[in-house]
């Protein structure tokens, strides 16, 4: 017996890994708990103001890409 977890949403089954098998398998499915939806908020054009980001950064002294470049690197 081999143990995979997966996440079912709208009839269908979405296994976490892989699992391959050349003839049928039955399955056990075991409803755990359920997850919140996430719900995603979409960017507009007014999230990119120009006139927003001289603002913030009108204090800011150095280097912009540089302080990203370190923010994503940390990132990592």
């Amino acid at each position: 017996m081999v143990a995979v977890v997966g996440t079912y949403q709208n009839g269908y089954v979405k296994l976490d890994k892989e699992y391959h098998s050349n003839n049928p398998v039955k399955v056990i499915v075991t409803f755990l708990e359920e997850i919140p939806a996430q719900t995603e908020k979409g960017l507009s054009l007014s999230d990119f103001s120009f006139t927003q980001s001289q603002k913030n950064l009108e204090n800011f002294k150095g280097s912009f890409s540089e302080t990203v470049m370190e923010e994503r690197r940390s990132d990592l």
